[in-house]
């Protein structure tokens, strides 16, 4: 027996209000559907290698971004270990030389490679040492050293390319 239509474990009567929730489930789930394939939409545009560019050299010039973006497609990876969906795969010397530059203090620590090739070689030579002699042993998964052969072979195809532009 129930008192203003609630049951007697106190949940409402099915009625109305189920399929008022059900007409509710609906709207919600075409609300979601369709953000979620204007996302995938969206991420189907973006170029996350111009992306991981952009984000360590803001001002270099347009003969580093070239062999950025050549050495990033000829190695399938960049000197960020971003992903082409986006996701970070480990923490890449590049992003290691920009925490190091934001903890001294730098105005612009979002610009690891500088405003000239020679300063992109600079960057690119010590973020090569750097993944080649590390400081501490730290024990890594399988992925992430996987991801850093990969980091290994950008930095050395980027290395060749901005010195065919000397």
């Amino acid at each position: 027996m129930g008192i203003n239509r609630i049951g007697t474990a106190g949940y409402p009567r099915a009625g109305y209000t189920a399929k008022k929730a059900e007409r509710n489930a609906e709207s919600t789930e075409k609300g979601f559907m369709e953000t979620v394939a204007e996302k995938a939409a969206q991420d189907k545009r973006t170029d996350y290698d111009e992306k991981a560019f952009e984000s360590v050299g803001a001002n270099a010039p347009e003969e580093v971004k070239q062999a950025w973006m050549e050495a990033a497609k000829e190695v399938s990876a960049n000197g960020l270990g971003m992903k082409k969906n986006g996701m970070l795969s480990h923490i890449s010397q590049m992003m290691v030389q920009r925490c190091n530059k934001m903890l001294r203090g730098e105005a612009d620590n979002q610009d690891i490679l500088g405003s000239t090739v020679e300063s992109a070689i600079r960057a690119t030579k010590q973020a090569l040492y750097d993944l080649e002699h590390p400081r501490v042993y730290v024990p890594k998964s399988i992925e992430v050293q996987q991801a850093q052969i990969k980091e290994r072979e950008f930095y050395m195809a980027f290395l060749e390319k901005l010195e065919n532009c000397l």
